[in-house]
């Protein structure tokens, strides 16, 4: 019999790529990651890695194993579910994580409908980026990841189950005093001579995208990785910048936010994500219940 444990150390190393960070997404020691590989191999009759300098490569029967592995994984998922719904119903422990800007607008007031339509079910929320919310997924260190699309796998990923939750509009943000403060609307192209801030990565991927639709590059002069100080750096008319619809502004902002009068608007789309066959459990279908109607108020409203 093949412990399906192993498998799950096997699953982590494709994803993590070495065995240091396999051992640290998992909370083992490096020893113990290269001791339950080694204890695979023998279980399958097959090597699973090779070295390679000073990191290991997955073999091809490795990959023959993980192809398996995915599919053997989803449908104990599943398994869990049915035992989960069989027993108890939504009780006991769920982890959600998600990026910065979901926590104001869907997680926290998700988490507070779930406190009161669910007692028994303790939701623990955890800010993550992209590429940590899916390894503490993949590592069951969380149970339900709450993303923008850029950067995300693939849609068929085997080992994923995805579904969009919501689209998120961008909106301009002026300081107080810019020209555009009075206007109900402007069209991204009047913004072609204005000087933009650069906010993180993925975020601005969509800036330079939607202004090269509009026929023109952003000319950047400043930027930041939090939206704190990307707010703080227009508030003082150095600049502007696309905002999404789920970041929260305050009065000390001292900005103010303009629609896009442009066709499509400028906007992103924000998933779940779970492991592939976990969506029936009960605990995690409450939160993804939650999260749903929580997104369905804010596009209501």
């Amino acid at each position: 019999m093949i412990d399906l444990r192993r498998l799950h150390v096997l699953r982590v190393l494709r994803a993590e790529g070495t065995v240091t960070a396999t051992a640290r997404a998992l909370y083992l020691t490096p020893s113990a990651v290269s001791q339950q590989i080694r204890l695979l191999s023998r279980e399958i009759g097959a090597e699973l890695l090779r070295p390679e300098g000073r990191r290991v490569q997955l073999t091809p029967a490795a990959h023959i194993v993980l192809a398996h592995a995915d599919a053997i994984a989803a449908e104990w998922e599943r398994a869990r579910a049915d035992l989960a719904a069989h027993s108890a119903g939504a009780v006991g422990q769920v982890r959600v994580g998600g990026f910065a800007t979901s926590f104001g607008s869907l997680l926290a007031p998700a988490a507070a409908r779930l406190r009161d339509s669910h007692p028994r079910l303790e939701v623990g929320l955890r800010e993550t980026d992209i590429d940590d919310g899916l390894r503490l997924l993949l590592g069951e260190q969380t149970d339900v990841v709450v993303l923008p699309v850029a950067g995300t796998p693939p849609l068929d990923d085997p080992r994923l189950d995805q579904q969009v939750l919501l689209d998120d509009p961008q909106d301009l943000v002026v300081s107080a005093e810019h020209p555009f403060a009075e206007r109900d609307s402007v069209r991204l192209v009047e913004t072609a001579r204005e000087t933009w801030i650069e906010p993180h990565h993925d975020q601005f991927q969509l800036i330079e995208v939607a202004c090269a639709a509009a026929g023109f590059a952003p000319r950047v002069a400043h930027g930041a990785a939090e939206w704190n100080s990307v707010l703080a750096m227009v508030a003082s008319g150095l600049g502007i910048c696309l905002l999404p619809r789920l970041a929260t502004t305050s009065p000390e902002h001292r900005v103010v936010r303009i629609p896009l009068r442009d066709e499509p608007v400028p906007s992103r789309s924000v998933l779940t994500c779970v492991r592939r066959g976990s969506r029936e459990q009960p605990a995690i279908a409450a939160v993804l219940q939650a999260l749903e109607d929580v997104a369905r108020d804010r596009q209501r409203g």
